[in-house]
């Protein structure tokens, strides 16, 4: 058997495998309603991190939802498509560790800042 029709052989079963495990995960994380999102960069995972742990907040921040400056959807706006800025964020602390998130609200570029913790996630501060 010639070079190339093993070569084909090979494609053909590597494809169709591929195909298989493509419909095999679609249909498993439909079942289980996981996020087959892969977070392998710093960004995601502390995003991903801090919206897996139930949300609390501050007094100024539910002053701004009572005031209807804010809402839920900003929020979870920040958190999903947010930019952590690592720099000015304190990542070293202990128990809490406090990440400042940019993003744009109505078109203003503001700040976020949340306290991760191990059982929960503070959202303490907006600015402008």
């Amino acid at each position: 058997m010639g070079f190339i029709k093993r070569l084909g052989y090979f494609v053909f079963g590597l494809s169709l495998g591929i195909i298989c495990l493509t419909f095999f995960f679609k249909k498993k994380s439909d079942e289980t309603g996981a996020d087959l999102s892969f977070c392998y960069l710093p960004n995601c995972r502390t995003l991903k991190d801090i919206r897996s742990k139930p949300l609390h907040y501050s007094k100024e921040i539910s002053s701004l939802f009572e005031a209807k400056k804010l809402d839920t959807l900003d929020i979870s706006d920040f958190l999903r498509n947010g930019d952590v800025d690592f720099s000015n964020s304190d990542t070293k602390s202990n128990p809490c560790k406090t990440y400042l998130i940019e993003n744009k609200i109505n078109g203003k570029q503001a700040v976020l800042t949340v306290k991760n913790c191990k059982d929960k996630a503070q959202i303490t501060k907006l600015t402008y």
